[in-house]
C-alpha cells in the first residue's frame, strides 16, 4: 500500500485545514495516492463534536437546566474537556475502522497553549492511532490565523466546517499560542509521543495557498507530503 493510514493534521484555526481536505475530496483517488500517499479516506474533526457541546446547552439553557459543558460566555467549563476531545476522537477512530474499506483516516483538531497545547492533546491519542500516524502541521502566523478567520466566518452557518468563526478575542485567548514549534525542538524528522516516534512535516501557507484550492496548493502539498511519506516508510 503506497498511502498512510493515518494522518493528523493539525494548526491554529482557519490555517487551511478543511481547505487542504476539501482539494484532496477533488482529487481522483489514483492521482491522489499517487502524488499525496493518501486513498481513500475518511476524517474525524472534534469541531463537529465541540459543537454539538454548545448546541446542546444552549437548548438546556432555554430549558432552564443547567449547562453541561460550556458556560454562557462561550468558553469551556472544565479544562478536562479538551482532552475528553481527543479521547473521543480516539474512540471515533476506534469505531471507524471496524468497518472501514478505504486507504486512509484523516485526523483534525486545533490546539493552543492554553488549554495545554499539542503536548497534552498527544498524550490522549490511542496506542492505535499513535502505531499509525503521521503528522502534517500546517504553518501560519497568528496574525494570518486572525485574518482567515474573519474572513471566512458566516453567521448564517456557525455550524459549517468551512464557514464557521470565532470572535477575536476568544481566538486570540484560545489560540495565539502555540507549542508545536517547542515541541519538535531538537527532532528534526520524528516527533516522540508517549512510546512512538511520529513522522511529522510541516507545511508553510503563510501566503495562503489554500483559499484558492489551485496548483500552488497541490504542488506545495506534494512536496511536503513526499517528504513526509520517506519518514513515514522509515518506520
Amino acid at each position: 500500500m503506497n498511502t498512510f493510514n493515518i494522518l493528523l493534521l493539525i494548526a491554529r484555526p482557519a490555517a487551511g485545514k478543511s481547505e487542504v481536505i476539501n482539494y484532496l475530496k477533488g482529487i481522483p483517488r489514483a492521482e491522489r495516492a499517487r502524488r499525496f500517499h493518501i486513498g481513500t479516506f475518511k476524517e474525524i474533526d472534534d469541531f463537529p463534536m465541540l459543537w454539538s457541546w454548545f448546541e446542546e446547552d444552549a437548548l438546556l439553557s432555554q430549558m432552564g437546566h443547567p449547562r453541561l459543558h460550556t458556560t454562557p460566555n462561550g468558553y469551556f467549563s472544565q479544562p478536562y474537556f479538551w482532552d475528553l476531545l481527543i479521547e473521543r476522537i480516539s474512540l471515533d477512530y476506534q469505531k471507524l475502522i471496524r468497518d472501514f474499506d478505504g486507504d486512509t483516516v484523516i485526523l483534525e483538531f486545533s490546539r493552543g497553549s492554553e488549554h495545554g497545547g499539542y503536548r497534552q492533546a498527544f498524550e490522549h491519542l490511542s496506542n492505535e492511532i499513535l502505531k499509525d500516524v503521521a503528522i502534517l502541521y500546517i504553518d501560519v502566523p497568528w496574525e494570518e490565523s486572525l485574518r482567515k478567520n474573519q474572513q471566512r466566518y458566516n453567521p448564517g452557518r456557525p455550524d459549517s466546517i468551512l464557514e464557521h468563526g470565532l470572535p477575536d478575542e476568544k481566538l486570540e485567548r484560545l489560540y495565539r499560542f502555540t507549542d508545536w514549534f517547542n515541541l519538535i525542538k531538537g527532532h528534526p524528522e520524528k516527533l516522540p509521543i508517549q512510546n512512538y516516534s511520529i513522522p511529522y512535516a510541516v507545511f508553510d501557507n503563510a501566503d495562503d495557498v489554500t483559499t484558492e484550492q489551485g496548483p500552488a496548493l497541490g504542488e506545495r502539498l506534494e512536496k511536503v507530503l513526499t517528504g513526509l511519506w520517506e519518514h513515514y516508510q522509515s518506520g
